[in-house]
């Protein structure tokens, strides 16, 4: 029995996040308690934390997009040798990353610290993934509905500003700290937008399946918001660098390109209650319940994000917990809920199997615990930012003295995420059970 590639994505993808949520924990706790699990130092488990969960989103966003497409898109994947290519340099060279940390070997910047030689295999992985996925949608000729813009999107933005965020190996942006740092900033804030595209493809495109009705994805205003979104994807990076000496106008597109958010927030606050509504009559669905949950994220981080955005905040905020609140409001609040909605339709759907009574309520019972310690741990974020920024600013404490004064809140950030790590573990039994099952079949 040919085995489907996407599930492999899966499984790796789950092992990833379990992983990086451990070491997440693990480098909580360092702060807390001096000497704490030496065996791996903070300054090893930062860079292993956002690499596993930055792994999980793509496996899982990849390994949705190489199964919906030939499933439901009407279309023939172009190669079927190339997703298993795929696989196989995304698994080497995330083995080459983790070794490289362990044994503290480093050399690259933020969000990938593994030695720039390492973005070789990275780079090629998705011109592959990139050329398959255009072989593939081109052959459609009615049509597209709008994941399937947002989705090319991400990866050719994605592809885009990963080479952008390398060009610091050059001396012409090395050796010029201001170009270095906008470069570096610009090009990581607009890769972010793109594994956005991804994700938000997958959840239209899940809306669109337990639905059955492509209205939505073909509507005028999912393309407007779509749009919106890449306007945002392109320039909404400048707001990261307001703290740079960079030309004035520079600032203000950032300014003005992140308040186009006020048009998102607004459309979400205008439809919270029907959109509530409808959502709460299909509840009963386990993927549903996810994306329901990352609705309500979406609107508790746009909010945080907006405020972070204002350059008379932002000033006071910027590297505090603050700005940790937002990432990990995106990551798990709205990422991480749409991406197991996307495991819990699409492993069934592979399986052939549901799950049972006790399996679903399982997940459910972890779905109420991850979203419950999720928010204690997202308000504790933000009260270590907000009481940070005051006493940097206000009592002008170092940062031991102001380290030790959050430290009930990072204690709660810890604590919160062996919760959040148990409901995951409740979320993901079942599944993972059933795709050891449909792996060991004949």
């Amino acid at each position: 029995m040919k085995k489907e590639i996407s599930v492999y994505f899966i499984l790796f993808a789950i092992l990833a996040l379990l992983s990086g949520v451990l070491i997440g924990i693990i480098a909580s706790f360092q702060f807390i308690i001096p000497g704490f699990f030496n065996i791996i130092p903070f300054i090893k488990c930062r860079p292993l934390h956002v690499s596993l969960v930055i792994a999980w989103i793509f496996l899982v966003s990849i390994g949705g997009v190489y199964y919906y497409l030939p499933k439901y898109c009407n279309v023939s994947l172009y190669s079927d040798k190339l997703p298993k290519i795929h696989l196989w340099i995304f698994i080497l060279t995330g083995i080459s990353v983790i070794t490289s940390y362990l044994l503290g070997i480093f050399g690259g910047r933020e969000y990938w610290e593994f030695p720039p030689v390492l973005a070789i295999p990275v780079i090629l992985s998705w011109i592959l993934f990139g050329y398959n996925y255009f072989k593939t949608v081109f052959t459609k000729k009615d049509h597209w509905p709008v994941y399937l813009w947002m989705w090319a999107t991400g990866i050719f933005f994605f592809l885009f500003t990963y080479i952008e965020s390398n060009l610091w190996v050059f001396p012409y942006f090395r050796e010029h700290l201001i170009r270095d740092i906008t470069v570096q900033w610009k090009s990581n804030g607009s890769l972010v937008g793109s594994w956005n595209m991804l994700i938000y493809g997958t959840a239209i495109f899940l809306m669109d399946r337990i639905k059955e009705d492509d209205s939505i994805a073909k509507s005028r205003l999912a393309f407007v918001m779509y749009f919106l979104g890449l306007t945002n994807l392109i320039f909404n990076w400048a707001h990261h660098i307001y703290i740079v000496p960079n030309a004035p106008w520079v600032r203000y597109i950032g300014y003005g390109i992140s308040m186009t958010e006020l048009i998102i927030l607004g459309k979400l606050i205008w439809n919270w209650k029907k959109d509530l509504t409808k959502a709460l009559q299909d509840f009963h669905i386990l993927a549903v319940r996810f994306i329901v949950a990352s609705d309500v994220w979406i609107l508790l981080n746009l909010t945080l994000s907006i405020a972070l955005s204002i350059p008379a905040i932002n000033i006071f905020t910027h590297g505090t917990h603050l700005t940790v609140a937002h990432a990990m409001g995106s990551t798990i609040g709205i990422n991480t809920m749409i991406l197991i909605a996307s495991c819990l339709f699409l492993i069934p759907d592979v399986t052939k199997v549901q799950f049972n009574k006790l399996e679903a309520k399982f997940i459910s019972i972890g779905f109420w615990i991850m979203n419950g310690l999720l928010f204690f741990f997202w308000i504790a974020l933000i009260l270590a930012g907000y009481f940070k920024s005051h006493l940097v600013l206000q009592d002008k404490l170092s940062f031991q003295d102001i380290m030790l004064q959050i430290r009930p809140y990072i204690g709660v950030i810890a604590f919160t995420g062996i919760g959040i790590l148990g409901a995951m573990l409740m979320i993901f039994l079942p599944p993972v059970n059933m795709i050891k099952n449909y792996l060991i079949k004949k």
